[in-house]
């Protein structure tokens, strides 16, 4: 399963990306849902998948958090089945991901499988994060709103971010096959015109934050520990004054050594690969069919004739000879062991636990 009927790449990523909706109407021809919602609704029983249900109440909105028994998939108004990461337990969903390969591996997060009921939805809302929504089984309308700020009003409500207010600007309806990407902050509101399946699939990116404090933390690392405070000019009529010229002197003597900074990538890499589940190691020997695990995320960076593979939060620094094998990987293929991709390096990246056997079930 690869790329989307009547796209082009390009002008998606100069002129839609992060930027604005666009509808991809007919994007997979003849789409077949890849699970059944039974297969969903058992999912949802399991104690490690994280599911929850919204209900779409006269007076609000109704919650429950999984994992469910199957006697909890009924009530008496409509409601909607949420599932987290259904890629990472079943490959007919991981193949999803070769639809947007044309995007960043690393800034991949997940892919959500939501089952509606007519008349139900989640209520509307915004993502810090993108989304394709691919719709499957039914007909889905969604109405688009608002770019929202930091301070969006919400409803108090204890489990759900609902939008206090919704500016209704654009409508659509997805059939099966049909496409809608939603960039970042922009509020969303979808509601089953038939019972449905919808598949979104979700790219995260790191918060400013994080970047920060990884940044910092990797340079001080290397930066020399006598360093200290130089006063500026001092007035010797007020003692015990911090002046606007101490702290002016203070943040421009942290401005240049901020600069001066040697992080080097794998702050970042690490960053953007942090997270993954608690993932098994597995042995791996000559000959042996390995792809990508999918709960697992590998991203590498090429420094000088080395490559810096980042894994699952880690950083591993191997020859440049692995790229075309470690390429592969990153791009959903299958490599043999030994072969296309180093041994001694496959067993390194199958001990952090981002391998998996091509012959077993994810």
């Amino acid at each position: 399963m690869t790329g989307f009927a009547h796209f082009d790449t390009e002008v998606f990523l100069r002129e839609y990306w992060q930027r604005k909706p666009l509808l991809i109407r007919g994007a997979l021809p003849d789409f077949e849902d890849p699970l059944e919602p039974g297969e969903l609704a058992s999912l949802a029983m399991e104690d490690c998948v994280d599911a929850r249900i919204v209900e779409t109440c006269a007076d609000g909105w109704g919650f429950r958090q999984g994992p469910f028994t199957d006697t909890e998939f009924d009530a008496p108004v409509p409601w909607t089945l949420l599932v987290q990461k259904v890629d990472h337990y079943l490959e007919s969903i991981a193949e999803l991901r070769l639809l947007v390969d044309f995007l960043p591996s690393w800034r991949f997060d997940d892919v959500m499988v939501s089952y509606a009921e007519k008349g139900a939805g989640v209520g509307p809302h915004y993502d810090n994060y993108d989304v394709f929504l691919v719709q499957g089984m039914g007909s889905r309308k969604w109405r688009l709103g608002q770019t929202c700020g930091n301070n969006e009003p919400l409803t108090d409500h204890p489990n759900l971010r609902i939008l206090d207010n919704f500016e209704d600007s654009y409508e659509y309806t997805l059939q099966p096959g049909d496409v809608l990407y939603i960039p970042p902050r922009l509020a969303h509101w979808g509601t089953a015109e038939s019972a449905s399946l919808t598949y979104s699939l979700g790219f995260r990116a790191p918060r400013i934050n994080d970047m920060i404090s990884r940044w910092v933390d990797s340079g001080l690392e290397n930066m020399n520990g006598e360093l200290f405070y130089s006063d500026p000019p001092i007035n010797t009529q007020r003692p015990g004054e911090i002046t606007a010229e101490a702290l002016t002197t203070a943040r421009e003597q942290l401005v240049r050594q901020l600069h001066s900074l040697e992080s080097g990538a794998s702050w970042f890499g690490e960053l953007v690969t942090d997270g993954a589940d608690d993932l098994p190691a597995i042995d791996v020997s000559q000959g042996d069919s390995l792809m990508l695990e999918p709960a697992a995320r590998l991203a590498w960076k090429q420094i000088d004739q080395r490559l810096e593979l980042y894994a699952n939060g880690q950083t591993l620094l191997v020859q440049q000879a692995v790229l075309s094998g470690i390429k592969s990987i990153c791009a959903g293929a299958t490599v043999i062991a030994g072969e296309d991709l180093d041994l001694a390096v496959a067993a390194q990246l199958a001990k952090l636990g981002c391998l998996a056997h091509a012959e077993d079930d994810v």
